[in-house]
């Protein structure tokens, strides 16, 4: 499953000239916590949450010394969103983006890494949606007929341009069981790999045998 599949593509954007206060109003209006910044020619050049607008109802603390700011250096509030009156000051930058081509999967180990919500969807330069954590759980929620035609076409034949007949795949509450003898170790591997990153799928249980031939009296090997 690619982003394009989850994303939404009506995405609420505001200028970075924007007052905060209307930015503020905006996100509440359209019920929403974070929206892409755009330039004229519809850059995305910041990204701005409700995170970025809390720091201005916080204050900077008093550090007595040197020392005692070194000692908090990184605790206290960026100077700068403090003091942010526009989208431009307040907001996050560089903005985080990811292609629609990407997978799911992508996204989420993107979104965990950096640590945000959010991430708009930029097509050759141009903003096409946004996909945030909320898009990603309910891919995770599809059924397992979903996930099985999804392991069989997009991992088995698209991917790994192998015949789907060669892998028994058997899916139950997202707990996946792929029976079936590969050419190799690696292949195994990366049915495994794949089948992994579907989104839906709980835990995948491989059952896959290969030849195994510094072992003369073992017709197989089990990958488990």
């Amino acid at each position: 499953m690619k982003v394009r599949d989850v994303m939404t593509t009506n995405v609420f954007t505001v200028a970075p000239d924007m007052p905060l206060k209307e930015v503020a109003t905006r996100m509440l209006e359209y019920g929403i916590s974070g929206l892409p910044v755009v330039d004229d020619e519809q850059n995305v050049v910041g990204v701005l949450s409700e995170t970025d607008i809390l720091y201005k109802e916080t204050t900077a603390p008093k550090r007595d010394g040197l020392v005692d700011w070194l000692v908090h250096y990184g605790e206290d509030p960026p100077a700068a969103k403090l003091n942010a009156r526009t989208a431009r000051q307040a907001m996050t930058t560089p903005a985080v983006t990811i292609t629609p081509r990407r997978s799911v999967a992508d996204a989420a180990e993107l979104m965990l890494e950096v640590g945000i919500d959010r991430l708009p969807v930029v097509d050759a330069g141009e903003l096409v949606g946004i996909v945030t954590r909320a898009d990603l759980v309910r891919a995770f929620t599809r059924g397992d007929e979903e996930v099985e035609r999804e392991i069989k076409e997009d991992v088995l034949l698209a991917t790994l341009w192998m015949n789907p007949a060669d892998v028994r795949i058997h899916v139950k509450d997202g707990y996946v069981t792929l029976e079936g003898h590969v050419e190799d170790e690696g292949v195994a591997e990366q049915i495994l790999h794949f089948a992994q990153r579907v989104p839906g799928v709980v835990l995948v249980e491989p059952r896959l045998t290969w030849p195994d031939a510094p072992a003369p009296r073992a017709a197989g090997k089990t990958l488990a």
